[in-house]
């Protein structure tokens, strides 16, 4: 992981969050809310993780540690909520991101896991690594979920963006 690569990872992050937002947005929340048996259950819990595990892992890197109980725990009952705070923390990520050098990437990051409760250190760059990492994994997965719903959101690969275009 680079500075660089980092700052092109929060911009496809942005531009897949600002897509798939836009067309859930089209979505009634019953749609939304409905259990379609994946992992955290329907297209607001997949969204509503991905936004929650964005803001543990920032709060980690800016040390500024966010609290949460459960991997799934409500962060916004209505889409509106959960599309305004995922704009606010992807621009928290892209100011972030815009920040990194390669020292502190050359870190070690030291924080508590959720899913096993005790200190944990790694080097940062692997940090940062899993963190754009998780969020294409869930992404699959509600591409998933909206494919089910003959929803199409179009092409998803990093090489579309379109900063990288000619």
């Amino acid at each position: 992981m680079t500075p660089e690569l980092a700052r092109l990872m929060a911009s496809y992050n942005r531009w897949m969050n600002e897509r798939l937002y836009g067309l859930c947005g089209q979505m009634s929340e019953a749609e939304l809310m409905r259990d379609r048996g994946a992992f955290f259950k329907s297209i607001h819990g997949t969204l509503n993780h991905l936004l929650l595990s964005d803001k543990l892992w920032l709060g980690r890197f800016q040390g500024r540690p966010f609290r949460a109980k459960r991997l799934d725990e409500p962060l916004c009952e209505d889409f509106a909520g959960l599309q305004a705070q995922r704009r606010t923390i992807d621009d928290r990520i892209d100011q972030w991101a815009t920040g990194l050098t390669d020292e502190a990437l050359a870190g070690r990051l030291h924080y508590e896991s959720m899913v096993s409760p005790a200190p944990r250190t790694c080097d940062m760059r692997v940090a940062v690594a899993h963190f754009f990492n998780h969020q294409t994994h869930h992404r699959g997965q509600l591409t998933t979920l909206l494919s089910q719903c003959d929803k199409d959101y179009g092409v998803t690969d990093l090489i579309w963006l379109p900063e990288l275009r000619p």
